[in-house]
């Protein structure tokens, strides 16, 4: 038998991607992508039944495809035989979450509730679930519910729980038929195994899991029957790194993998990147930089940090606390900008000289000195997550003028994420969570600009993993470990893990440039995010207009 190798498989916002890994030192010998054939399902089901404002739904057919075309894809890529793989791990976006048979057959996949919304996964940017979640921390501030403070005092509309409780009372039917509400981490490595498992990591971080979950009586008192979730989601948890089960006929059959081997306990995507990039010790954070963005660090300290996604003994590596923080939309508004700010003739420009519009407005947008445009934007066109938690928010665009170019904008809203981040960094260092070093992965690390910005920005070097497939090979390392190749996940990581250290230092001119821009956006959020309800009410404006239309 040649070299063993693991498959790490991880499943995004927009597409599902394997990667062979050899188990000795990591390296990558091959790997293969698919994009979702449905993409992510916000306006209407396949069907054509229409959907409401902020849904956000996937498909599972899609995520079973992945697997049957990737892996062999990634197999042959990488001119590695079936039987000298001897694991496979997952990753997925989270909270991603759905509703399923005792068998875990998707609601969905029934032929009378396959036109029904609320039987769809919903993916982890569905923020339909706001006024659930607004209920959810009302109620548990005034109970004074003791897991509030580990998840800095608000439970997001992305989490298990909101979404269940919108599914309860929106549609009772689908929610009694639930036998199962299953995280997508959780349901694929059910798919490959033939047994359900629950992970440490989603139920901590997503589903609200501190020593337990939430009580039946607070359940209750939030709305009657909402307590029957518990016996959806109860299940023993298991530790990061475990071993799931063997690979069951179907899921070899499925895969082309061999029957019985390994297969690692689902994970959420940004958490398995720590590994990935040796960014599990005290203070060092990880940025996993892509639509989105999630901050995850681990730390000896126990400490309440205001608007944090959680805190969780053990959630991404054992032995430490675990925490999250995050912003909801980065790539994401970049996106937005191009699609609809781009004029006729910078497009033109950039088919002649064979640039892509973010190079375009790139290479505009760094010959411009800090400040120059006049601008400050609040990065929360799809949300804040972090320290705000609050999805009814919108961006904001100050100090616009006649003379405002695209790459003025442009160059504005990559200041503005910059600016959130450094907002993150803050809550944890003024809540005693020191931050010591910045590690970035994801696919925003491909421009160069941005990592500089951001490291003038939060006065701090960045490092950055020396991959292009983070989360799957973070998935390969903890398949590694799940099939005995290593001992735990820290020596899997000094094994396989792949780092560049201090790729991008911060500019001390730049950056003290930066500090009056970063004070005016601290006002701009305080203002529009905890001073008045203005953005409230467009979102309410905007949400009854389109109910109308």
């Amino acid at each position: 038998m040649k070299q063993p190798v693991v498959v790490g498989v991880d499943y995004g916002t927009l597409s599902g991607r394997a990667v062979v890994v050899a188990v000795e030192d990591g390296a990558e010998l091959g790997s293969a992508v698919l994009e979702y054939p449905h993409g992510v399902v916000e306006r209407r089901l396949p069907s054509g039944v229409p959907l409401g404002d902020s849904w956000a739904l996937q498909m599972p057919a899609d995520w079973l495809q992945v697997l049957e075309e990737t892996v062999p894809a990634a197999l042959a890529a990488a001119g590695v035989r079936p039987d000298q793989v001897i694991g496979i791990g997952t990753d997925f976006t989270a909270c991603t979450v759905l509703p399923a048979l005792a068998d875990g057959t998707p609601l969905c996949g029934l032929d009378d509730l396959r036109d029904r919304p609320h039987a769809h996964p919903k993916l982890w940017k569905h923020h339909a679930a706001q006024g659930q979640a607004d209920r959810i921390n009302a109620l548990a501030e005034a109970r004074g519910e003791a897991w509030l403070p580990r998840y800095g005092g608000k439970i997001s509309s992305e989490w298990q729980f909101a979404k269940a409780l919108q599914v309860h009372e929106e549609d009772p039917e689908v929610f009694a038929r639930a036998e199962r509400w299953i995280e997508a981490a959780d349901w694929i490595v059910w798919h490959l195994t033939g047994t359900e498992t629950r992970n440490l990591c989603t139920a901590g971080y997503k589903g609200i899991h501190q020593d337990g979950y939430p009580s039946e009586e607070y359940l209750e008192a939030l709305s009657p029957g909402f307590s029957a979730l518990l016996e959806k989601i109860g299940h023993p948890l298991s530790p990061m790194g475990a071993r799931a089960g063997g690979l069951s006929a179907d899921g070899a059959a499925l895969t082309g993998l061999p029957e019985g081997i390994a297969v690692a306990v689902g994970n959420v995507d940004a958490h398995v990147t720590a590994v990935a990039a040796q960014a599990i010790g005290p203070g060092q954070m990880l940025m996993v930089m892509g639509t989105s963005t999630c901050h995850v660090m681990n730390s000896d300290v126990l400490a309440e940090v205001p608007g944090m996604c959680g805190v969780v003994k053990d959630g991404i590596v054992p032995g430490l606390w675990g925490y999250e923080a995050g912003q909801s939309g980065v790539g994401d508004i970049f996106a937005w900008h191009l699609r609809g700010g781009l004029p006729a003739d910078y497009a033109a420009e950039a088919a002649e000289r064979g640039l892509s519009w973010h190079e375009l407005l790139t290479e505009k947008a760094a010959m411009q000195a800090v400040g120059e445009h006049g601008l400050v934007a609040l990065d929360w066109h799809n949300g804040n997550r972090s320290v705000l938690v609050d999805h009814h928010l919108s961006g904001v665009l100050a100090g616009a003028t006649l003379a405002t170019r695209s790459e003025d904008v442009y160059r504005a809203l990559l200041e503005a994420t910059a600016f959130g981040t450094r907002t993150i960094i803050e809550a944890f260092e003024k809540a005693g969570v020191g931050v010591t070093e910045l590690v970035v992965a994801g696919g925003l690390l491909r421009s160069p600009f941005l990592m500089q910005l951001y490291a003038d920005v939060t006065r701090r070097p960045l490092s950055t993993l020396d991959s292009e497939q983070g989360p799957a090979l973070g998935s390969a390392i903890h398949a590694a470990v799940a099939a005995g190749a290593h001992p735990d996940v820290h020596t899997a990581s000094r094994a396989m893990g792949k780092i560049r250290r201090n790729a991008y230092v911060p500019d001390p001119a730049r950056a003290d440039a930066y500090e009056p821009l970063f004070a005016i956006y601290t006002e701009l959020h305080d203002h529009f995010g905890r001073n008045t309800d203005l953005l409230h009410r467009l979102h309410g404006l905007r949400t009854a207009a389109g109910a109308g239309s």
